[in-house]
């Protein structure tokens, strides 16, 4: 195991400081930063230009460019090892064309691969993709857990099963979460049941918000997690039924995050039409409360009026453009919403990436396809393109989790990263091409280290745990695949 600095699960035992030479700070690149860590793993001064990095000091030297580390928005762990698995066609019958392979056709893929995993294998599965994440520089993610039964739709014996696999898997590989227990109670607009398929992702309204109650109970005063809410989508959950269980859990967190898929297909927008008259999003500004501790994830589908509203109300779009192209949902309109100081994060979602770097150069790459123009995020937000893109994505994820992550100042958690300042892209780069270089240029990770909580957890590009993450992830692979 490669040792980390501190003592404990990501908590020095005084305190820790650090000394960067170069640093990206909420006012912009800084030299000569001070970094101090509280015991807990908190920001208690971030100060530039104040000679730490003398002979002599106490400081731990951060001999690289420290930036924030980037919050993933989106993640559903356990399709880690999906990833790979849905890229043949299905068969297409006589007078069919391509409409059957969509997301639909992969939606029932998914339903079957869930039908062979175990508690032990969403836990490793879940350990090896929070692990590649934080190799790639993503420091905390936002886990929409959607999976409360067995695989035949029986309880657990506890309830939260599977969520504390998944909190554990995160407190092992040392990613920070915002752990998000989802309601989902129908098969489609309208109320209508769930297929047999869905009977693992169904929980009763009362059982989630009690679900909700007991892991904020367990996990509460442990910094490193966050307990939030979340529901599926318009389809698979019922007005009355978002609206209860909203007002139960507010009332002990007027704070908490919530998160929901919604109109991620041009299918769930004519159907939520059909049903409602309402386009998806434009139903949910009409009927619920959305507002700046939502995340609405996708909104691919939405028209200029909704994202100006969404800008509006402060709300976060969350995006996730390797799996909306790997499932060909389609693209955001994000010139729109950056014109109108809206907010976005990016997200690994279906994990066929887990690399924060390839969604923010895809997210660019298909509004450059779609408007044959270039560097549109950077035109649109007014700065330079990976700039615009970095820091846009790393403070909307910061809002959409409910956790003080992201920011390098006093009061937020001590995540960062530190870039290899020999990487061969920033040679003879001023730091304001820094983000640029590292986003658009290149294949090799400048990532070096990794700190959560003021705790190296990667370190020269290597995992604390990495072996045995591996080995045990290689293992369930191998198990899933078996035909016994």
């Amino acid at each position: 195991m490669i040792p980390t600095i501190g003592a404990g699960p990501g908590n020095p035992p005084n305190g820790l400081r650090f000394h960067a030479p170069l640093a990206l700070l909420p006012g912009g690149w800084a030299d000569d930063v001070t970094l101090e860590a509280t015991p807990s793993g908190m920001l208690s001064r971030v100060e530039s230009g104040a000679g730490e990095a003398v002979e002599g000091s106490s400081a731990v030297p951060l001999d690289g460019i420290v930036v924030p580390g980037i919050p993933n928005v989106h993640s559903h762990a356990f399709q880690r090892a999906l990833a790979g698995l849905t890229e043949s066609p299905p068969a297409r019958p006589a007078g069919i064309d391509g409409a059957a392979n969509t997301f639909w056709h992969w939606r029932e893929t998914l339903y079957h691969f869930i039908r062979r995993l175990t508690p032990d294998d969403i836990h490793t599965v879940a350990s090896f993709a929070y692990m590649e994440m934080l190799r790639a520089g993503t420091t905390s993610v936002s886990e929409f857990h959607y999976l409360h039964r067995d695989p035949e739709g029986g309880p657990y014996p506890e309830r939260g099963e599977l969520s504390h696999r998944v909190i554990d898997a995160a407190l092992r590989s040392g990613i920070g979460i915002t752990h998000l227990p989802v309601l989902y109670s129908h098969g489609g607009f309208g109320g209508t049941p769930p297929e047999p398929e869905q009977r693992p992702f169904v929980l009763p309204p009362d059982e989630l918000v009690e679900l909700v109650a007991s892991l904020r109970a367990r996990h509460g005063d442990d910094p490193r997690v966050r307990i939030g809410l979340a529901f599926h989508s318009l389809r698979a959950v019922a007005l009355e039924d978002l609206l209860h269980v909203l007002d139960e859990v507010r009332a002990d967190d007027p704070g908490v995050p919530v998160h929901i898929h919604v109109a991620e297909q041009v299918k769930e927008v004519e159907d939520c039409v059909a049903w409602s008259g309402f386009r998806p999003v434009e139903f949910l500004l009409a009927h619920a409360p959305v507002g700046a501790s939502w995340c609405l994830v996708h909104a691919t589908h939405v028209s200029s009026q909704e994202v100006d509203a969404l800008a509006e109300r402060g709300s976060v779009v969350g995006l996730c453009p390797t799996t909306e192209a790997n499932l060909g949902d389609g693209i955001f309109p994000l010139p729109r919403l950056l014109a109108a100081g809206g907010r976005f994060g990016v997200g690994s979602d279906s994990q066929v990436s887990v690399n924060p770097v390839e969604e923010l150069r895809l997210l660019e790459y298909g509004q450059r396809l779609a408007r044959r123009e270039r560097n549109v995020a950077g035109r649109s937000g007014g700065g330079p393109t990976g700039t615009v893109l970095f820091e846009g994505a790393v403070e909307g994820a910061r809002q959409a989790s409910g956790r003080p992550v992201g920011i390098l100042r006093a009061g937020e958690r001590a995540d960062f990263l530190v870039l290899d300042p020999e990487h061969p892209d920033f040679q003879g780069r001023p730091p304001e091409q820094i983000l640029d270089s590292w986003i658009f240029a290149g294949q090799r990770s400048p990532v070096r280290d990794v700190y959560v909580g003021g705790e190296r957890i990667v370190r020269d590009g290597r995992h604390h745990d990495e072996e045995a993450i591996t080995s045990e992830y290689r293992e369930c692979l191998n198990r899933i695949a078996s035909p016994s």
